[in-house]
């Protein structure tokens, strides 16, 4: 499994790729787009190539693009075949030790009639504090990287926008032309 750093794999990259690794199956420019919810076709198509380049992809035989290889994304977690971001699987584990304390002090106060002991009491509520903020970072980490993406498909559509009259030898409109 290939190790790539949070530069490498990130945004609008990240989304197709784990969209691509997700489907399990040989996938095209419009597949991609509709699927990672990409602006056009060539937005796809562009992050398509760049995973060819880097390796984890690569185009088969019939032009479709299949996975080459799991990528280990810092940060990440391949769960099957979601990408989930590592700190929501901490936050998992102490929901799950939270549940336990809550149920051990649960016992002891309604079916045994004893008043719970502080000191379980007071580290229900420090993994519960954790718990908290292993999610809430999870969460922000999910949404920045949702943000990247729209942001990144957002600034390849501005280029793509800029490129097309280029490669096509048009000038530039000038909004300052007197010409009709």
């Amino acid at each position: 499994m290939t190790h790539l750093d949070a530069e490498d794999l990130e945004g609008t990259t990240l989304c197709v790729y784990a969209y691509v690794v997700k489907e399990g199956k040989p996938v095209g420019p419009r597949e991609v787009m509709r699927g990672a919810n990409l602006s056009s076709p060539s937005t796809a198509y562009r992050q398509l190539q760049k995973l060819e380049s880097l390796g984890l992809i690569e185009k088969n035989v019939y032009g479709a693009y299949v996975v080459r290889e799991k990528a280990s994304i810092s940060g990440h977690l391949w769960i099957g075949r979601n990408l989930v971001p590592r700190l929501m699987c901490y936050s998992l584990f102490f929901m799950g030790v939270v549940g336990i304390e809550l149920a051990i002090i649960g016992v002891q106060f309604f079916i045994q009639g004893q008043v719970p002991k502080l000191e379980l009491i007071y580290l229900a509520a420090t993994n519960g504090v954790a718990m908290a903020l292993f999610l809430g970072e999870g969460v922000l980490l999910r949404r920045r990287n949702k943000r990247e993406k729209q942001k990144d498909s957002g600034k390849l559509a501005r280029t793509m926008d800029s490129e097309v009259p280029n490669a096509l030898g048009l000038e530039p409109e000038d909004s300052n032309s007197d010409t009709i």
